[in-house]
Parts: structure tokens; C-alpha cells; sequence
């Protein structure tokens, strides 16, 4: 990925987000866009208009973490989004990405056997492991129930963002599609910020970018959020309608890895689906999702 292009991308469409009645500037008028000029970014951000240029056009590094933390309240971006601005001026003191070799993608590993337990000893929740190009590389039994649409008859590594944008089922197991989508393009954005030499999420985003039409609109919004906690609604095809609150843990031990675990509120409709559906679920034969 060219680091200044999307820095100059992500600026661009942060500012242009920015009214000036939420920055507290007068409207004023010939207003082209809606969102704030580079020399009212400049002044809020206490720089000059000729530096937010310069940065703007994607000559971010060196950048100080003075400047990228007034450029960050100067445009309000939130946290997730702070971070990612933070990701992409740290590639950018690097190795110029022209010179910079792509890292290969890792082949995918087998979860330590203790992980698979601890996955395996909640039973009422659906719990899983995923890498950062969104692959299911370990899932528990109710999981495997759960996300039968996503893993199918087995074979190739089941994969969040490929089943979100490649698959028809994804519409009817996520009701409300257009936000999953939006939350799966901005976690893969805040990834490629981490870690841009990734050749997985290069990868990726080349095959949903020449494969879907919306994947590509939503990525090139620049858009970025962390996944961390909150709620879903979901259509199983076996127990029907299921709202489920989530956690994200992130695994010390293994880079890059996170586990998610989905449960019900307690004594609610989708408890009593979660509980049906777990006693569906097939016997427990190789509790590792099968890689391709």
C-alpha cells in the first residue's frame, strides 16, 4: 500500500467530515465542499498552512507527536481513528514504502492446544479466535453452530470479510448488512494502518477490491474502528432471530490474534436460541476449524 496516498486519502476525507459549525469557525460563503479548508485544519491545528499542506499531500514523516496530536483535534477524529493517524506517520519514518519488501503472508497456525480448551470450556457462548485478515483459525463447539453459514462443508480457512462481501448467505445471516460491512472495512483499515507490509490484508483487500463493488466503495471512504464491545443482531437459519453482546480480548501470547466471544443477555429470547442451538450442534470431533 503507498503510505502517502493513504495518508493524503484518510486527511482528506477527515477533513472534508469536519463543518465548520463543529469546529466553531463561521460557514462564511462559496463553500465548494461542506467539510473545513486546509488553512482552517492549519489554524485550529496551530500550524503553519504551507506544513498541513505538506502533510495533507501525504510527506508525513517526521511528524512529531505534538503536531499529530493537535492535527488529531483539529479534524475530531476519535480514538480508533487518532491511532490509525499515529500508524500510518510510524510507517512513514520508516523504510520509504518504495523500498520496503512486502512482508510474505505467515501460513496459518495451529492454535496452541490450551487455547482450544479455553475456547472449548465456555459453553453457553459462542467463542472464537481470529487473525487480522479475519480468519477463523479457532472456534468452539457452539461457535462452529453459530457460524455454520460462515465455515461451511470445510475446506478453505473460513473468512469473516470474504463471507461479509463474497457470499449471498451473509445478507440473511446478518440482518442488518450494511453496518456489518462498515464495521468489517474499518477494523481491516485500522489492521492495514498496524501493520501495512502485511501481504495477508494486501492480499485480501485485492481480491474483495476486484470482487465487490461495496467493499471497495466502503475502503476507499478511509474510515477505521476498533471492534472491542457492543451488540448484533443475527439470523441463524437453524433458531431464527438471536441479539448477542460481544467482547474482543486481544492474546498476549500470539500476536495479531484476538479472541471474540458472543453471549446473550440471561433469561432473553436469543438465550433460550443460543441454548437450542447448542444442543443442534454436532458432536465434538477436531475442535480446530480445518485450515485450506
Amino acid at each position: 500500500m503507498d503510505n502517502k496516498a493513504e495518508v493524503r486519502e484518510f486527511l482528506m476525507s477527515r477533513r472534508a467530515k469536519v463543518t465548520p459549525e463543529r469546529a466553531g469557525l463561521p460557514a462564511g460563503g462559496n463553500r465548494r465542499v461542506p467539510g473545513l479548508r486546509r488553512h482552517e485544519v492549519a489554524t485550529l491545528a496551530g500550524v503553519s498552512v504551507e506544513y498541513y499542506t505538506k502533510l495533507e499531500r501525504g510527506a508525513i514523516a517526521g511528524a512529531s507527536a505534538s503536531v499529530l496530536d493537535s492535527l488529531s483535534r483539529a479534524l475530531m477524529l476519535n480514538e480508533t481513528e487518532r491511532a490509525h493517524l499515529f500508524d500510518l506517520a510510524r510507517a512513514a519514518d520508516g523504510i520509504p514504502t518504495s523500498g520496503r519488501h512486502r512482508r510474505p503472508a505467515s501460513a496459518p497456525r495451529q492454535p496452541r492446544e490450551s487455547l482450544q480448551w479455553t475456547l472449548e470450556s465456555m459453553q453457553g457462548a459462542v467463542a472464537f479466535v481470529r487473525n487480522p485478515v479475519q480468519d477463523l483459525v479457532a472456534v468452539n463447539r457452539l461457535g462452529r453452530a453459530f457460524y455454520s453459514p460462515v465455515i461451511g462443508d470445510g475446506g478453505r480457512t473460513p473468512n469473516l470479510a470474504r463471507f461479509q462481501f463474497l457470499d449471498p448467505a451473509s445478507r440473511d445471516f446478518y440482518p442488518e448488512w450494511d453496518r456489518f460491512a462498515h464495521m468489517c472495512v474499518g477494523s481491516m483499515r485500522a489492521e492495514a494502518g498496524r501493520d501495512p507490509q502485511n501481504r495477508g490484508i494486501q492480499d485480501l483487500v485485492g481480491e474483495l477490491s476486484t470482487q465487490s463493488e461495496t467493499f471497495r466503495a466502503l475502503w476507499a471512504a478511509h474510515d477505521v474502528r476498533t471492534h472491542g464491545a457492543g451488540t448484533k443482531r443475527f439470523h441463524h437459519p437453524q433458531v431464527g432471530e438471536l441479539v448477542l453482546a460481544y467482547e474482543e480480548l486481544l492474546i498476549t501470547a500470539e500476536e495479531g490474534l484476538a479472541m471474540v466471544v458472543y453471549t446473550a443477555e440471561p433469561g432473553s429470547a436469543s438465550a433460550e436460541g443460543l441454548q437450542m442451538l447448542a444442543s443442534l450442534a454436532a458432536s465434538p470431533g477436531d475442535a480446530v476449524v480445518r485450515q485450506g
